[in-house]
């Protein structure tokens, strides 16, 4: 791996994380959860403040960096046992991620330009809201940011059976993509989530900033 791919593959392990620390913990009501449907999401970025906005936007691009991590575990899979369970996972997380990227923008980044209408303008608006939060039409697609666990899931399994990484970061990653997929709402699970994704790779991606060896810390 040249200097340049190291350092950015590096960065992405060390930042994609963080931004999801960030902008879980920005939610509203993170310590009394419960699951919300349409109408309550749809009220509850309405009388949101920007940092949630803000928090959502830094996700739309973080996705970015979820797609250089899904090619990094590709990549590290290669020649191993389980090298089809690397491609696969990888290419189901890339369709997540696009996916991810598609939901920010569709709902929550359109929600930020909603922010200085009055309420009754807002409110003659809900049908129409409903309907997008609802996924009605075409947004049925974003249903496929479910691939996004599943993918990086495969990936987290192949790493322990390969030991092409740390059992302890193997594990921890299996277990804080499956929970960060957890449905709006209880956001201090993915907040929890994100958290063990953070402990197990900015060290990672450290490494891999300091050393042009692959080997897992």
């Amino acid at each position: 791996m040249s200097s340049t791919k190291r350092i950015g593959a590096g960065l992405s392990f060390v930042i994609f994380p963080i931004v999801f620390v960030f902008a879980f913990s920005v939610h509203p009501g993170l310590l009394h959860p419960h699951f919300l449907g349409p109408s309550e999401l749809i009220m509850r970025v309405r009388g949101t403040s920007g940092l949630l906005h803000f928090g959502h936007a830094l996700v739309t691009l973080d996705t970015a960096l979820l797609v250089v991590v899904a090619l990094h575990f590709m990549k590290l899979l290669d020649n191993t046992a389980v090298a089809w369970a690397g491609f696969l996972g990888g290419a189901l997380a890339v369709l997540g991620s696009l996916a991810l990227a598609a939901d920010k923008g569709a709902l929550c980044l359109t929600m930020s330009a909603l922010t200085e209408l009055s309420d009754t303008a807002f409110m003659n608006m809900m049908p129409g809201l409903l309907a997008m939060f609802s996924k009605h039409g075409w947004l049925v697609l974003l249903w496929g940011i479910l691939l996004l666990p599943i993918g990086f899931g495969i990936q987290a399994i192949a790493l322990l059976k390969s030991k092409s990484l740390s059992s302890w970061q193997s594990l921890l990653f299996l277990v804080g993509v499956l929970l960060i997929g957890i449905p709006d709402g209880v956001e201090i699970v993915n907040l929890t989530a994100s958290l063990l994704l953070t402990i197990a790779f900015v060290p990672y991606g450290i490494q891999l900033i300091r050393t042009p060896s692959q080997g897992s810390s």
